[in-house]
């Protein structure tokens, strides 16, 4: 048997007629950028997360970028977030001349943790302080990080929120919508993500009128009105096609949440039956929704000779991340070193994504399962 770790020909082989139909509607039209499909998404993702504002943007990575280039996020500014996540999340920081500030994570959720942020503010001098504008969470793999201590160390030093919330669309913490509670909340439609296009987009939620009204100006190089520049921004329109398509997907994302969160249950009973829980660590339901964008597993001994087992069984999987951000070479220069975020390293060097997509079947995971046991055997 072959279990991929994503499939998303099951996902088309459901949508396919509304997605030829709103494609062929835009291809009729021959209007590709930006328009009527772009707006109704919009609407429809401000809606859904529970947000006043939406602006479709071209990608994740641009939308974290058209965030901070709102928040007026500038060179010589530092911007606090964790270094176990994707790129993006500290590349946008660095592209606009601003420092990354790395924060370890928790152990059980993997996302940043606010009694870090709050040592390592203490920790610095008050010029240092002066010049921290910003704190991006991350909402790692489809859980929330937890919020409240964060908004409250933002609002006690007049710092922007952006929530990097790429892998968590739909995800709940204390009763809010992943990217409502700080200043921006930015999403992905990569293919990969629960919810994702046929190619790259985004979108940034917001509920500041202000914000909303600097986004969709910054999203068109700057120019409001036509050719008339009083700030700079770039090209992050968002295609009419990519639009069209996640707005279909839209309409299924919850059901195919629920799938993803039984998947999740479904494994659970599996690892437990198959007494594995002395080698390996499930992942930790701590806030109010997890949607499971990934299912990841800690795997304290030999996680490297499992990945390689599975490999060659047929059993997809993936590590996220194996190298934390504080400790790759284009970030040497900020003077990190090995040891400095031991969480961040510790979860590098053990953590491995299982398939979790929503049209697995029981028997794959009961496969994947008994891969993982016939190893430990």
């Amino acid at each position: 048997m072959r279990v991929p770790l994503l499939d998303l020909k099951r996902q088309y082989r459901q949508i396919k007629d509304e997605c030829l139909r709103v494609t062929g509607e835009i291809y009729a039209s021959q209007q590709f950028i930006m328009g009527p499909y772009v707006e109704a998404l919009e609407r429809d993702i401000s809606n859904y997360c529970e947000a006043e504002f939406a602006v479709g943007v071209s990608s994740g990575s641009d939308a974290l970028l058209i965030a901070l280039m709102a928040a007026d996020i500038k060179d010589g500014d530092r911007v606090i977030t964790t270094p176990y996540t994707f790129f993006a999340t500290a590349g946008s920081i660095r592209r606009l001349g601003a420092i990354p500030v790395f924060v370890d994570i928790e152990t059980d959720t993997y996302n940043i943790d606010p009694a870090a942020i709050k040592s390592v503010l203490d920790k610095m001098t008050a010029a240092e302080k002066q010049t921290v504008k910003a704190i991006i969470p991350v909402h790692l793999y489809g859980q929330c990080a937890n919020m409240n201590p964060i908004l409250d160390l933002a609002e006690s030093l007049n710092l922007v929120v952006i929530e990097d919330a790429a892998q968590a669309i739909g995800s709940i913490y204390k009763g809010k919508r992943a990217g409502t509670m700080g200043d921006f909340g930015c999403f992905s439609f990569f293919p990969s993500k629960n919810l994702g296009g046929f190619g790259d987009g985004g979108i940034v939620i917001t509920n500041s009128e202000n914000f909303y009204e600097k986004l969709k100006i910054l999203r068109v190089h700057g120019g409001y009105p036509k050719y008339y520049h009083q700030l700079i921004g770039g090209n992050f329109r968002l295609d009419a096609l990519q639009a069209a398509i996640v707005s279909v997907k839209l309409g299924y994302l919850d059901q195919w949440t629920r799938g993803r969160q039984e998947n999740a249950a479904t494994y659970r009973a599996l690892f437990n039956a198959a007494g594995l829980d002395q080698v390996i660590d499930l992942p930790v339901e701590k806030q109010e929704r997890h949607i499971y964008n990934q299912f990841v597993i800690r795997v304290p001994q030999k996680r490297d000779a499992l990945r390689q087992w599975l490999n060659e069984c047929g059993v997809g999987n993936e590590i996220y991340y194996p190298v934390p951000l504080h400790l790759q070479s284009c970030f040497a220069d900020l003077g990190y070193s090995a040891g400095d975020m031991p969480d961040s390293e510790k979860a590098a060097d053990e953590t491995l994504a299982l398939p979790i997509f929503p049209e697995l079947e029981p028997e794959e995971m009961e496969y994947v399962v008994d891969r993982i046991k016939a190893f430990y055997s």
